[in-house]
């Protein structure tokens, strides 16, 4: 998938992708209408940075969904 060019559905997957590799509880919360094409480097770094990583501390996890949730519409 070419996550260079920002499209509904790159952020569709850059969501999906996060909510997985976090197991998010409240997926409903992290929705990839919520977010806009404004914030694509954003969502991208975010996702990049996630992708990377094979887990996460509680407080890891605390710090990437705010940081969703100040890029979310």
């Amino acid at each position: 998938m070419d996550l260079s060019k920002p499209s509904n559905e790159n952020v569709t997957f850059m969501i999906e992708e996060i909510k997985t590799k976090l197991r998010m509880v409240n997926v409903d919360a992290m929705k990839s209408e919520h977010f806009n094409a404004s914030q694509y480097e954003d969502l991208r770094e975010l996702y990049e940075m996630v992708a990377k990583r094979d887990s996460f501390s509680p407080n890891e996890m605390e710090a990437i969904a705010s940081e969703l949730g100040s890029l979310r519409k």
